[in-house]
């Protein structure tokens, strides 16, 4: 099993983490940042928040400028009320912003999740922001609605939270009940380590929840972004246009996939060469899950240490 923690070393770095507030718009965004260089940006996923990059900031910080924020939504960031303040447009909108904002023209992104989901939106939809692109177990965008076409039984079983999330109200309601004992079962569940998530982590990620207006945030994500009737009913040549039309990803990327995710099945990440332009590569850690850079973080870091040059 691979140490996950960096001991004293990496307790007395956090101490250095530089909590900042910055207007983008209309909305205040919260983030961390350390290190100097070349801009690096970290975006978290769900149920998720600035700290899931915990492993990932001290290491990064010894050679880049990292600044990890809290999306939209989530934590300290702004939550606006209302699903259609959450569709994809707005959420790229909100990372070219806090770009140009930190007085950068482009970053190297990297996203987890949801926020790998961002970051694949961004390369496509504004690539002059993207210097080079890491994704962690979030497939290109294409593969999963294709997982839904076909129906594929494995990715439909794995993904039965993504309906769950559909419904208003109640999913909040049953995610927040007894101190948010379910949310915490489910990231716990969904990772191969026990230690990936200490009880202080858990602390830290309960009060991130309790924010006011922060699981409904999170949760929005899905109902703006994942409206499955009308992705389920899509003709054949609806399918093919809304492939056609989506932009192939043109910077240098790597895809790190754990391959024990109980979310999202291997086999989304098959094919994915199709949808890049630029050079790419994929690491597949096979004793991983979902939390591949809590679970793996040295390996992880390497990796993208290595890519980044």
């Amino acid at each position: 099993m691979e140490r996950k923690y960096r001991s004293k070393e990496e307790k007395t770095i956090r101490n250095s983490w530089n909590h900042t507030y910055q207007d983008i718009g209309d909305l205040t965004i919260h983030f961390v940042e350390s290190g100097s260089g070349e801009l690096v940006l970290l975006l978290h996923g769900f149920p998720d928040f600035w700290y899931t990059w915990r492993h990932q900031l001290p290491v990064l910080s010894d050679h880049y400028r990292v600044v990890a924020p809290d999306l939209r939504g989530y934590n300290k960031s702004d939550k606006p009320v209302g699903v259609e303040n959450y569709h994809n447009l707005l959420l790229t909108q909100d990372i070219t912003g806090l770009i140009g904002a930190l007085g950068e023209s482009k970053a190297i992104i990297v996203g987890h999740d949801w926020g790998g989901a961002v970051a694949w939106n961004l390369a496509m939809m504004a690539p002059e922001y993207v210097k080079k692109l890491v994704i962690l177990n979030c497939p290109h965008p294409i593969p999963l609605v294709e997982a839904f076409w076909s129906m594929k039984l494995r990715q439909f079983q794995k993904s039965w939270y993504v309906f769950f999330f559909q419904l208003t109200e109640g999913p909040e309601e049953v995610l927040s009940k007894n101190n948010y004992e379910i949310l915490t079962k489910m990231i716990k569940g969904s990772t191969r380590y026990k230690d990936a998530f200490s009880e202080e982590d858990l602390g830290k990620y309960i009060e991130a929840w309790s924010q006011p207006g922060a699981l409904t945030g999170s949760i929005n994500y899905y109902r703006a972004n994942w409206n499955l009737t009308k992705i389920l009913t899509m003709k054949k040549e609806q399918q093919e246009k809304l492939i056609n039309r989506t932009p192939k990803v043109k910077c240098p990327t790597l895809v790190i996939w754990g391959e024990k995710d109980a979310a999202l099945d291997k086999s989304l990440t098959l094919g994915t060469e199709k949808y890049i332009e630029g050079a790419f590569e994929i690491k597949y850690l096979p004793e991983c899950g979902h939390w591949v850079h809590l679970e793996a973080p040295n390996t992880v870091n390497k990796y993208i240490l290595s890519f980044l040059g």
